[in-house]
């Protein structure tokens, strides 16, 4: 990658993340447009494309960068409300990020490198992890159905949706521990499973809930190697 866009990159990253304190965000979310805060971020982003290029000769992209920026979170104070802060947080990253990489390619002549979705081991790649991920989960609670203890009602101690999450996140996890080739993350993890779910089930003294957690386990487990070796084997 182009080491002037990794210092764009690099500037919205300090920008937005670590030099954008939790009282600019709400004061941007509570004044919108007549916000400061909002005003005073741009001008962040902007001083920090001269300080990672050490010169005041990019001005242009700059300006141009700030100027987006301004447009991109003004939109995003005004369109935001509490029920899609989450998806408006998303999208203004990626449009963020886009803005970096169109700038780039008008002053820089920067381009892309994408062949590699060409390549049919980056589907195999992408086919194996989605798979594992809601595909696995539906899969998987259409098999333990007929064990699902009568007690395992949403508790209100407990997220909601957590459980498929989790799974969803160890698989993805064995998936890249084992085309990485390192095998020994994976009974880390199953280790670490173990060990903070077993303070929980001593606790429930529930046989059946045991059994069937230990099922479900096992099945997320074994269908991600299956998988993940699958696919390792394929792209060889």
């Amino acid at each position: 990658m182009d080491i002037i866009l990794i210092k764009l990159i690099l500037a919205h990253l300090i920008g937005d993340f670590f030099l954008q304190p939790t009282s600019w965000v709400k004061d941007k979310e509570r004044k919108k447009l007549k916000s400061g805060k909002l005003y005073l971020h741009v001008v962040v982003h902007v001083v920090l494309i001269f300080v990672v290029f050490l010169s005041f000769n990019v001005w242009k992209v700059a300006l141009s960068i700030g100027v987006i920026h301004l447009i991109i979170d003004a939109f995003k104070s005004l369109l935001q409300t509490k029920k899609n802060a989450r998806i408006l947080f998303f999208a203004d990253q990626v449009l963020h990020f886009s803005s970096i990489i169109l700038v780039w390619h008008l002053f820089y002549k920067g381009y892309l490198d994408i062949s590699y979705l060409n390549n049919v081991k980056t589907w195999f790649f992408i086919v194996g992890g989605l798979f594992l991920t809601m595909p696995t989960s539906i899969i998987m609670k259409v098999i333990i159905a007929k064990w699902l203890p009568e007690n395992d009602d949403e508790s209100p101690k407990s997220l909601q949706n957590a459980g498929k999450y989790i799974g969803i996140l160890e698989r993805v996890l064995i998936f890249v521990f084992i085309l990485t080739n390192h095998f020994e993350a994976v009974g880390f993890l199953l280790a670490a499973k173990s060990i903070f779910r077993f303070g929980d089930l001593k606790e429930a003294h529930d046989l059946k809930l045991t059994e069937y957690v230990l099922i479900g386990t096992l099945l997320s487990f074994g269908i991600a190697i299956v998988v993940s070796l699958m696919i390792t084997n394929l792209i060889l």
